[in-house]
């Protein structure tokens, strides 16, 4: 480039002839001089959202271009605002909306269509679809996400002994890293009542419920139900979407009164990871789902 410069340099002092030819090759050198001046000027691609955010504070939301773990680059949505009570610069891992029609389920779920919703849960018994989300190398010490589905069937929220490798939950399971350390669970309760039928299979976030949340679990759940009868059917509830903190009936009213609700949160403070976060869809039963419409996931 200097090389270039200096002899395009050395036309502009010596031309004087040939005015029209001479004076686009100016208008040439005057473009690589500047190019050649302002590029030690350039700001190196950033690796996060959070990086945009603190160098510019009024960056909006929107994608970016990331620098990646291994030197690539990818567009990545970033949150420039507040989400989950902290501040913007949020780096979106994950996302699916299938409201959307041009949006299909992932690769290994199955879809289910009702009454106009369509939703993705497991093909057969067990944890049997589940999508890992890599993060690219951004370190984070937070996770806030939200997850909507829908009622399948009969499902009892969860198994009393959590191994949660296993089929813990009928429901969701938000882990990261390959030995899959707890996020979030979002339990489907057999129905929105509480009474001696249901009382063992139901949430246990439902007023009068005995149900104890195993420890490894925590308060890091939520639960609803799509059922408002005392026995569900093998049918999509398409009517009451779950874990979006609206439509609780019966006994279940608690269930929507918790704290940050749709959203979940975890905040690890000054323990950072760079750990891909997994979803996965669960269930012990045939007859039993609770198929994801929308989700969303961020780090920081």
């Amino acid at each position: 480039m200097d090389g270039i410069i200096s002899s395009l340099s050395h036309i502009k002092e010596t031309a004087t002839s040939n005015a029209g030819a001479i004076n686009d090759i100016l208008l040439l050198v005057e473009d690589l001089i500047m190019l050649h001046n302002d590029s030690s000027s350039f700001s190196p691609i950033p690796t996060s959202c959070q990086e945009i955010k603190d160098k510019q504070p009024n960056s909006p939301s929107g994608v970016y271009l990331l620098k990646t773990a291994t030197n690539g680059t990818q567009n990545v949505y970033c949150n420039m605002e507040e989400l989950c009570g902290s501040g913007g610069g949020w780096t979106r891992l994950a996302y699916l909306d299938m409201t959307d029609a041009t949006q299909n389920c992932p690769s290994g779920f199955r879809l289910y269509q009702s009454g106009g919703v369509r939703a993705c849960g497991r093909p057969s018994v067990g944890c049997s679809a589940s999508i890992q989300f890599p993060s690219n190398g951004i370190s984070y010490s937070q996770i806030c996400g939200r997850v909507t589905g829908y009622h399948y069937g009969g499902p009892d929220a969860f198994d009393e002994v959590v191994n949660i490798s296993a089929k813990y939950v009928d429901g969701v399971s938000i882990t990261h890293g390959s030995s899959r350390q707890h996020v979030w669970t979002l339990m489907a309760g057999y129905s929105e009542l509480s009474n001696g039928a249901t009382i063992s299979a139901s949430c246990p976030c439902n007023t009068g419920s005995t149900r104890s949340v195993p420890p490894s679990v925590g308060d890091n759940y939520f639960c609803e139900s799509g059922n408002p009868n005392t026995f569900p059917s093998v049918v999509l509830y398409n009517t009451d979407p779950l874990w979006d903190g609206q439509g609780c009936g019966g006994a279940e009213g608690p269930c929507c009164n918790v704290p940050g609700i749709p959203w979940f949160h975890r905040d690890y403070g000054s323990n950072t990871t760079t750990d891909y976060i997994e979803l996965r869809a669960c269930a012990d039963g045939t007859d039993e789902d609770s198929p994801v419409s929308y989700y969303e996931i961020y780090v920081k």
